[in-house]
């Protein structure tokens, strides 16, 4: 019995601290983008999600840490350790062998994307002058996409269907890709997802493929 006990116990914890860690970035992502970076403490963050503030920092030591975190769950959805290349609805959209209708469904999964971190990224990028870790974060979440936009770039221009060169896609992907064009049109503007998702595709679509 004392066996079965210990298990558990152990098995409790494990549970328990998954559930203060998803807390804890739920908490973050929102004062991040309520507050801003700037305005957001760790005791704050640690209020907000029910815990200790020592709890936060045993678990992600500093608040540069809680940004790259929650960051990474606001891009693939989830906290699981997948690249978004690598996630099933990108790899759906490299399935398809019509360029125009790729570009089309990668313009929804971005509109998604752009749903989960717009806001925490206008967070980032207000904090960006005043503190250099999270100008190094930026500047990171930015190399990241140029990568990937590098991808995609390559992957169509394999098709035969881009009626640009690879380094115009990759660079017109690249700039479209950040937030700012779905906040001003979404955001600010009153646009739909759907409706801004379809003006996109089709603007991809019209203009890099033959």
């Amino acid at each position: 019995m004392g066996d079965v006990k210990r298990r558990y116990d152990a098995s409790r914890r494990r549970e328990q601290a998954a559930e203060n860690r998803a807390r804890i970035l739920a908490a973050a992502r929102e004062l991040f983008e309520v507050r801003g970076y700037g305005g957001t403490t760790i005791a704050d963050v640690a209020r907000t999600a029910g815990v200790a503030a020592e709890t936060v920092y045993a678990t992600f030591r500093n608040k540069p840490t809680l940004l790259y975190r929650a960051w990474d769950i606001a891009v693939g959805g989830d906290e699981q350790d997948v690249q978004l290349l690598d996630r099933p609805e990108l790899q759906a959209v490299f399935a398809e062998p019509d360029l125009p209708t790729r570009l089309r469904r990668f313009a929804s999964v971005n509109t998604t994307v752009m749903r989960r971190t717009a806001g925490l990224r206008l967070a980032a990028q207000s904090a960006a002058e005043a503190d250099p870790a999270v100008a190094t974060f930026l500047a990171e979440v930015d190399a990241a996409r140029f990568e990937g936009m590098a991808v995609h770039a390559a992957r169509a221009a394999a098709t035969g269907q881009l009626a640009v060169s690879e380094d115009e896609c990759r660079d017109v992907l690249f700039a479209m890709t950040d937030g700012t064009l779905w906040r001003t049109l979404v955001v600010r503007q009153g646009w739909s997802d759907d409706r801004y998702s379809t003006w996109l595709g089709t603007l991809w679509a019209t203009t890099l493929t033959t």
